[in-house]
């Protein structure tokens, strides 16, 4: 791994210098606003922001220390995403209202506490209801019924989207034919209501570019597609393990995003940690949103922090900084 100072050259080298990133999540050319301050003055001037080719979103993710501790409720997360984050569109993690996607009542107040908020929803994240890649036809056909409430959930919440697993045991071939199988089938159900379904690169084969690339092309539906995230492309695990063990295998994490940006709806802005100029240590940044970009994608963008090193809303607005810099910078 290069130096912190080599690692920061390198993102920022051959780009023109004097980009920041301002409190209200506008990026400002500074040498006017400078030399405006030079002269006495307290407030800045009109100049027009640099423009961000994307949309910022805040995963739900981001905060689960704070939700699983039960220090805040998922009632809670429009109203801080506006007022902690200045970010004003939401995407959510089913576990913290897991027995809620039935409950109009909780829905209601829900959506009601975005609208009070001017807060858009984006996203259901969807954990824990079954394998859609399970070569055992009922298992993934329970899996895909299982999904059907938080479709019908996240079109009345205004949502766009669901976001998927599409995990299996099997070989590689057997689960992308039971995965593409399984997504057709909820993207049937889903496109009924106008609600796309995708699917993150989460571990397993799901991590590898070009196999999830391949069950996109087998599926061959609009409203079925791709959250590539900037950090999980983890393929293997000592001991086998899904989650929690040493990684020993990773795939190429710009490979993988721009093999799956074809087919993105959504994109998830990962890090973990943070050099001293406030650039991801594990991403390079000006690399991978060049690879967003070059993808012609100009929709959500979600931050999702899972560091342990700064606090929940320390990273989140780490990453927040960091995104509206860099991609102030991408043209």
């Amino acid at each position: 791994m290069p130096s912190n100072r080599r690692h920061f050259l390198r993102q920022l080298g051959g780009l023109a210098a004097g980009f920041g990133a301002a409190s209200t999540g506008l990026s400002f050319i500074n040498s006017p606003n400078e030399d405006f301050q030079t002269k006495g003055h307290t407030s800045y001037p009109d100049f027009a922001p640099a423009p961000l080719f994307f949309t910022i979103s805040l995963a739900q993710w981001s905060l689960h220390k704070k939700l699983f501790a039960k220090e805040m409720d998922n009632l809670d997360f429009p109203a801080m995403a506006k007022n902690t984050y200045g970010i004003s569109v939401v995407e959510y993690v089913n576990q913290f209202f897991k027995d809620k996607a039935k409950d109009e009542k909780y829905l209601a107040e829900l959506l009601k506490r975005c609208n009070d908020n001017g807060v858009k929803n984006h996203l259901i994240m969807c954990d824990g209801e079954g394998d859609m890649g399970s070569p055992d036809a009922n298992v993934r056909n329970q899996a895909v019924e299982n999904h059907y409430k938080w479709v019908d959930a996240a079109k009345y919440l205004g949502c766009a989207t669901i976001r998927v697993n599409a995990f299996g045991q099997g070989s590689a071939e057997e689960v992308a034919k039971a995965a593409a199988e399984s997504l057709s089938k909820l993207g049937e159900y889903a496109g009924k209501t106008g609600i796309n379904v995708i699917v993150e690169n989460h571990g397993g084969y799901t991590s590898n570019g070009q196999w999830l690339s391949g069950v996109m092309k087998k599926v061959g539906r609009k409203n079925v597609g791709t959250l590539p995230d900037f950090g999980n492309f983890c393929i293997k695990r000592e001991g086998g393990a899904q989650w929690g063990s040493k990684c020993i295998e990773e795939y190429d994490r710009y490979k993988g995003v721009g093999e799956m940006m074809p087919f993105a709806k959504g994109v998830s802005a990962k890090t973990n940690d943070f050099d001293e100029q406030g650039n991801c240590i594990e991403t390079d940044y000006v690399k991978m949103l060049k690879v967003v970009k070059s993808a012609g994608f100009k929709g959500y963008m979600g931050i999702e922090y899972e560091g342990d090193k700064l606090s929940e809303e320390e990273g989140i607005k780490k990453t927040k900084a960091l995104l509206e810099r860099v991609g102030a910078m991408i043209k």
